[in-house]
């Protein structure tokens, strides 16, 4: 065990030091190949979360759980693609991660992202909604052992700022690719472009959790302790 969490921290350790050194560059090169050097950064920030969930000793039954709900997250997403931002992809995450924890929502989450694109368009914003959404499980998952966590109305509120935190990320992604000049203003008039869009993924993360949660973490939960899944 002490071998693994070593090799955990040792994976996160160089993860983070791959980071700084990137983020330096971007510094030094005062935004030459900004875009590709802040892709990488968001590749490599995600490698030690799946090294810790290729590490565990997992079964064949909880790859199909998660497999399942990831489907399950990705699928939900394209019939409201007509409504911009709007979606129940989070809250599927977000449920799944409480109930499984927070390796199994940042499966869940990223590879729902990665699913979806094939119906709705993959590009490079893809591992930044994989990121996101993979974050979003991640949080959701370590919060799962408060009680106020598992309220209702605590968790709206949850859905809501993550809702925002989504659309801040993905900020970055349309303002690094697009914008230009890169300044303070056309960086606050990007944000405040989106404000909307954020909103609405808010709104419908609340409106999802609000009225469907206690049936899906009940669900989700039934099959977590019968088939003894990721204990």
């Amino acid at each position: 065990m002490k071998r693994v969490d070593w090799q955990n921290n040792l994976v996160f350790g160089i993860a983070f030091c791959i980071i700084a050194v990137l983020l330096g560059l971007i510094i030094r090169l005062q935004g030459r190949y900004f875009l590709a050097l802040s892709f990488i950064c968001l590749v490599v920030s995600m490698l030690p979360f799946y090294w810790r969930f290729e590490k565990r000793q997992i079964r064949a039954r909880e790859i199909v759980m998660i497999a399942v709900l990831a489907t399950i997250a990705a699928v939900s997403r394209v019939p409201f693609a007509p409504l911009p931002s709007v979606q129940p992809t989070s809250f599927v995450v977000i449920v799944a991660a409480l109930v499984l924890g927070p390796e199994a929502g940042f499966m869940i989450g990223s590879t729902a992202a990665l699913v979806s694109n094939f119906f709705l368009g993959q590009g490079p914003w893809t591992p930044w909604q994989m990121f996101c959404w993979g974050m979003m499980g991640v949080t959701a998952g370590l919060i799962s052992r408060f009680d106020w966590a598992h309220n209702k109305y605590w968790l709206c509120l949850f859905g809501f700022i993550w809702g925002f935190i989504f659309g801040w990320v993905m900020n970055l992604w349309y303002f690094i690719a697009y914008v230009n000049p890169l300044s303070l203003k056309t960086f606050i008039a990007a944000y405040i472009a989106s404000f909307y869009f954020d909103l609405a993924h808010a709104l419908s993360n609340v409106f999802f959790i609000y009225c469907f949660y206690q049936s899906w973490y009940r669900i989700i939960n039934r099959f977590k302790i019968k088939y003894g899944l990721l204990d």
